[in-house]
């Protein structure tokens, strides 16, 4: 099995409404052992070189999986993809 870091990143004026707050909840549930660092949700940002604009950092999580393909399918069911979210699939490698 291998890490890997979701990075999700949202238009920062969007407000997670409660049905969102749950959607994310049982998304995690459902993601079960897989996830290995439910990570955080991320505040204020500043990006330094090219700025993507509306497609903030808004938080993280660290799961396992046995490749790429498999972590981007765990990935698919994020709820934030629904409100124009995205979420950006990254293979941790050990130091």
């Amino acid at each position: 099995m291998s890490a890997f870091v979701f990075a999700f990143r949202n238009d920062p004026a969007v407000n997670a409404t409660d049905e969102d707050i749950a959607a994310w909840g049982a998304w995690f549930q459902q993601l079960g052992s897989a996830v290995t660092d439910m990570g955080s949700r991320v505040g204020t940002t500043t990006v330094l070189g090219t700025s993507a604009g509306a497609n903030a950092l808004s938080g993280y999580a660290v799961v396992e999986a046995p490749d790429l393909t498999a972590a981007t399918a765990l990935a698919e069911g994020c709820p934030g993809l629904s409100y124009g979210g995205s979420v950006e699939v990254g293979e941790l490698i050990p130091m």
